[in-house]
C-alpha cells in the first residue's frame, strides 16, 4: 500500500496570485506537507475590479510563480470552485473539489472554524509582509500605474499579467463602476 501523502489546502482567489501565497505556500512545506493543494475560489468571477483575472490566468500565475521559486510541480495540485456563501455546507462542497486534505491553511477565522467544525484540520500560517503582499494593495498600485506591484509577484508572473493586459483589463473594469 502506498504511504500517506500528507496535503494542506490553500484556498483563495489569488488575485493575482503574489509573493504571500508563496511565502505561505514555502512555509506549508517547512511544516512537512508533502503537497500543497491550491482551490482556486470565485472562479465564476473575472473582468471586475476584485476579480479582474479568470480562474485560468490564476492557475497559470500560481505555476509560474512556483517556477520561478524552483519548486516542482510535481507536489502542487490546483483545482477551481464557483463563488460560493460561506457555511458548513460549502465545506462539504469544496472537499469534494479537491483531493484528500488534511489540514485547511487560513487566517480567516470564520472559515477555519467551518472547516473545524467539518473535521478539517486548521493551522494558522504567520503574516509575511501583509502590509506589501496583499492583493488589495497590488491591485490599486497596477491601477494607478504604480510599479511596485511588480516587485509583489514572481518575475514570470509580472511578465504574464501584462503580456494578457491585465492593467488594462482592471483599469476599464473600475472605469465601469
Amino acid at each position: 500500500m502506498p504511504e500517506r501523502v500528507k496535503r494542506a489546502l490553500i484556498f483563495g482567489r489569488f488575485q493575482p496570485f503574489h509573493k504571500g501565497h508563496l511565502a505561505i505556500t514555502k512555509w506549508a512545506l517547512d511544516q512537512g506537507f508533502d503537497e500543497i493543494v491550491f482551490l482556486v475560489g470565485m472562479a465564476s468571477e473575472n473582468y471586475t475590479p476584485r476579480n479582474p483575472f479568470t480562474a485560468g490566468e490564476r492557475i497559470e500565475m500560481i505555476r509560474l510563480s512556483l517556477q520561478d521559486e524552483g519548486l516542482g510541480l510535481e507536489r502542487f495540485i490546483t483545482a477551481t470552485i464557483r463563488t460560493l456563501e460561506t457555511s458548513i455546507g460549502s465545506v462539504y462542497y469544496v472537499l469534494s473539489y479537491v483531493p484528500r486534505v488534511d489540514v485547511i491553511l487560513t487566517r480567516n477565522p470564520v472559515i477555519g472554524k467551518i472547516f473545524e467544525d467539518a473535521g478539517v484540520g486548521v493551522l494558522r500560517p504567520p503574516v509575511f509582509n501583509r502590509e506589501v503582499w496583499r492583493g488589495e494593495r497590488i491591485r490599486e498600485q497596477m491601477a494607478s500605474g504604480d510599479p511596485r506591484w511588480i516587485e509583489a509577484v514572481t518575475p514570470r508572473t509580472a511578465e504574464y499579467i501584462l503580456s494578457i493586459g491585465g492593467i488594462e483589463r482592471l483599469r476599464h473594469s473600475l472605469a465601469k463602476d
